[in-house]
């Protein structure tokens, strides 16, 4: 099954646009191509952290003084 494709405009600074192109150029891929690789790579990434935050749910929350406290106690700091 075949993805639909939906049509966005994106603004890009001026270098970063001109990197892409020539990277489109060297890979013999599209700029589309590129982009969207690269925001499938990035969602795919925070499903990942997500992922790990529910695994950790259930761990007991420690807060920043105590963890200061732990570290100087043992001898980190």
């Amino acid at each position: 099954m075949e993805a639909t494709v939906k049509r966005a405009t994106v603004y890009l600074d001026e270098i970063v646009h001109k990197a892409l192109k020539m990277k489109a150029l060297e890979t013999s891929r599209s700029i589309s191509d590129l982009v969207n690789s690269a925001v499938k790579n990035a969602l795919a990434e925070d499903a990942e952290d997500l992922a790990a935050f529910d695994c950790r749910a259930n761990e007991p929350l420690l807060s920043y003084d105590d963890m200061v406290k732990r570290l100087r106690d043992d001898g980190r700091i």
